[in-house]
Formats: C-alpha cells, sequence, structure tokens
C-alpha cells in the first residue's frame, strides 16, 4: 500500500489536496525543516513514503521577491535538493516536484510556451531568483531520471488561486488573492492596483490542480508537463470580472507602472490534454466567487 507524503501541505493546494487524498500525510513547515537534511532523513525514517508530492517552496509577491533574492534562491534550493536526495535513498517509487510557469524565459518568440522552451532564455527579473530555483528542480528530477533511472516527473502550474489562499499576509500574496482582498476592504468605491494593468495571466483555481495531481498518482503518469486552462486575461480584464462579480460599483486606479512584472507567460497543456483530455478548468468567475465568499 503506497504512503503519500505531502510537503507545503498547509498551504493552497495541499488543503484542496486534504480533501480527495485525505490518507495522505500532509506537512507543513512546523513539522519539519526541509532546509536541513538531518530534519529531513529523520522525517522518512519516521514515515517511509513510497510516493512523494513537493508542494513545499518559499513564495511571495513581486516587492518581496525583489527584496529577497537571496533567500528565495536558497530557502528553494535547499528543499528541493534535501528532499528529492533523500526520496531516491529511500527508495520513493513517485516523485511529483511542483514547480511554476516562473520558470521560463521572460520572453520568447512565440506563445503560448511550451515544456521545451524552458531554456530559451533567463526568467524575468521581478522573481529571476525564485525563477531559477524552481528551473533547478526541473534539471535535478531529469538528471535523477538519467543517472538512476527513476521515473520522478514535474508539473508546471500557472497561476493559483482559491479559498485557502493566503488572504492575511500581504507579502505573500500572489495577484488574484490581493486583488480580492482589496476589493472587500475598498474605501471610496476605488482600489488601486500596481503597475499598467496591461501584462497577461493565466490563472487556474487550485482545486483544479490538486485534481490533476491526484489523477496523476492514480495512472501513474511519469511524464512533466505544463497545467493551465486555456483563458489569458489582461490584469485588467481579471481585475473587471473580479469586480462585476463582487462588487461592480468599484473603479481602480493604477501605480507604480515599473512594477508590471513579466508581460506575458501564458503556457501551451497540449501535454496534459493528451493525458487527461477530458479535464474541465473552473471557470476564472465562478472561481473568483468562490475565493471572495470565503474572505
Amino acid at each position: 500500500m503506497n504512503k503519500i507524503l505531502v510537503t507545503g501541505g498547509s498551504g493552497l493546494v495541499g488543503k484542496y489536496l486534504q480533501k480527495i487524498l485525505p490518507d495522505a500525510t500532509y506537512l507543513s513547515s512546523k513539522d519539519c525543516d526541509l532546509r536541513d537534511q538531518r530534519q529531513v532523513y529523520d522525517l522518512f525514517d519516521a514515515l517511509k513514503p513510497t510516493i512523494v508530492i513537493h508542494l513545499a517552496a518559499k513564495v511571495g509577491g513581486i516587492k518581496d521577491n525583489i527584496a529577497k533574492p537571496a533567500e528565495y534562491f536558497e530557502d528553494n534550493i535547499l528543499m528541493n535538493t534535501n528532499l528529492l536526495k533523500v526520496s531516491y535513498e529511500y527508495g520513493v517509487k513517485q516523485f511529483i516536484g511542483v514547480l511554476s510557469t516562473c520558470i521560463y524565459p521572460d520572453k520568447v518568440d512565440n506563445y503560448p510556451m511550451k515544456e521545451e522552451d524552458m531554456f530559451l532564455g533567463p526568467p524575468t527579473p521581478t522573481n529571476f531568483s525564485y525563477g531559477y530555483a524552481k528551473r533547478s528542480l526541473a534539471v535535478q528530477i531529469d538528471a535523477y531520471n538519467k543517472q538512476y533511472g527513476t521515473e520522478y516527473s514535474y508539473l508546471i502550474p500557472c497561476n493559483l488561486y482559491g479559498e485557502y489562499d493566503n488572504f492575511e499576509n500581504e507579502s505573500k500574496m500572489h495577484f488574484i488573492t490581493a486583488l480580492l482582498h482589496k476589493i472587500k476592504n475598498a474605501k471610496d468605491n476605488q482600489i488601486e492596483l500596481l503597475g499598467t494593468g496591461k501584462p497577461l495571466r493565466q490563472f487556474m483555481y487550485a482545486g483544479d490542480f490538486a485534481s490533476i495531481i491526484k489523477y496523476v498518482i492514480e495512472k501513474n503518469i511519469t511524464h512533466s508537463f505544463n497545467v493551465a486552462p486555456d483563458f489569458n486575461y489582461s490584469i485588467d480584464e481579471m481585475a473587471k470580472i473580479a469586480i462585476k462579480a463582487t462588487k461592480p460599483e468599484l473603479t481602480i486606479k493604477y501605480s507604480n507602472p515599473e512594477l508590471d512584472g513579466q508581460y506575458r507567460k501564458d503556457v501551451d497543456s497540449s501535454k496534459l490534454r493528451s493525458y487527461i483530455p477530458d479535464f474541465e478548468f473552473t471557470p476564472l468567475e465562478e472561481g473568483l466567487i468562490k475565493s471572495y465568499n470565503n474572505l
């Protein structure tokens, strides 16, 4: 019988997984510091997992990434390396590393980006260290498969949101989370957003991603691929969809255009569709309402 270990189990995706994989062990940073290799060995001694879903990461918004690039690189590299190394040494048969579309180049010639475009250039400057640390996990997993004959894999989700996102810590809020928080607490019928509103983004309801992870485990899919819906909205379009669904009277003011971040980073999900052809993603408006109602 498989023993599933989920790192980052108290985070956004982990909380959805708890509903659909209730027998797994869900680990938070309070349970084990994955940056400490000794603690990781002790963890595996106690649990002896056969499947590892590696969600844990140091994550945050643009401002925090810009302010702490060394921490974002070092913490993620240590967590990834320790967990992958110990998983292999303990005979884990299925390892799923969860990356991010931040691994992709800042700009490419053709969109949406395919998995093979990963090394066509450096990640965007606004989260350069985080992007490279996540990209490094893909390199590590591929290297383990090549040298040791493992069949480990990684999934590359687009931006995520949902009811269980971090609505309390502003430094860790991503766009949708921050947007809904601002709408909820809006005064004078206006919200202020950073940038120009022009960049394009794919956002996926985190419950959808959890369902895909479960499917990958159940069908023993060992390939690595992008995970994203087909829709790709501008920041301004998403903000207006959210406002229309929650507080239609609000208007938007934009500031600090230099904080736009990467203009476009949508990814191609053709490989996903080849494995899970009938999967239906939650429409953006429906997911936004679910998340807003949980505030």
